[in-house]
């Protein structure tokens, strides 16, 4: 058994361990179930809501503005970490920036998009963006800086030209920790839309949490959550999967 094997099976293990610890307790009444559902109830409830079709316009609206915010964030942060590895002059200053941008909660910015777009998905798409892209760009820099420069030097003694070298030289190498601000980003994207729906949004997987939890609707806002977290764990596994057939591509080359 490989390592990577062996640290998913360890990683599922402590998953079903802590769903069934909470399984537990929440059946013996160790943990009131106003409070928290067992996950069988959750899990349950979510079949329920996503089988009657009730969630159907919600998952439309908030995975497409997912995924447009995460598409932008992806070109925009790229083409400015390319840009400030190009200019060290303005990298510098905005280096500082970037390592403090998470210090604030770009969510608090979405009534102002509100004022300036009117209310519908751009506001989303935009605070969405504002989430992930910094996240892209700092990947960006790191892969960049991680090109040997020798590397570099063998291509311009080659003659290759930009694309070539762009393609056989600088992607292979930048390519993890490119892959680490992705996952970020996505994590970032739909934690920003969730976000913005659930606070003043009347429509989305957001608002329909948000509309479960005032209505004191347990089940329902159980399930709508369970959806959303099942959802994120298996984009971000998929792209973790992309990331590991490139390594290993990478690896018998």
């Amino acid at each position: 058994m490989n390592r990577g094997r062996a640290v998913f099976l360890v990683r599922l293990a402590l998953l079903v361990g802590a769903v069934v610890v909470l399984e537990v307790l929440c059946r013996n009444g160790v943990i009131d179930s106003l409070a928290i559902l067992p996950p069988s109830e959750m899990f349950d409830a979510m079949i329920e809501r996503v089988g009657s079709g009730d969630l159907n316009e919600g998952m439309a609206q908030t995975f497409s503005t997912i995924g447009i915010a995460f598409v932008l964030a992806l070109a925009l942060g790229t083409l400015a970490g390319a840009v400030l590895h190009r200019v060290p002059r303005l990298r510098a200053v905005l280096d500082p920036l970037l390592a403090s941008y998470y210090s604030v909660p770009t969510f608090i910015f979405y009534p102002l998009l509100v004022a300036i777009f009117a209310l519908g998905k751009t506001p989303l798409v935009i605070l969405g963006m504002m989430s992930a892209t910094p996240a892209v760009v700092i990947s960006t820099l790191s892969g960049l800086d991680g090109v040997p420069p020798v590397l570099l030097k063998l291509a311009r003694s080659q003659r290759l030209g930009r694309l070539r070298t762009l393609c056989w030289i600088v992607l292979p190498q930048a390519l993890p920790r490119l892959f680490s601000g992705f996952k970020l980003a996505l994590s970032y994207a739909l934690i920003g839309v969730i976000a913005g729906e659930f606070l003043l949004s009347g429509t989305g997987l957001g608002y329909a949490i948000s509309f479960a939890y005032q209505s004191f609707d347990n089940r329902a806002m159980y399930g709508a959550m369970l959806f959303v977290l099942l959802i994120a764990v298996t984009a971000n596994g998929l792209l973790y999967g992309w990331e590991a057939r490139l390594s290993r591509r990478r690896s018998r080359q």
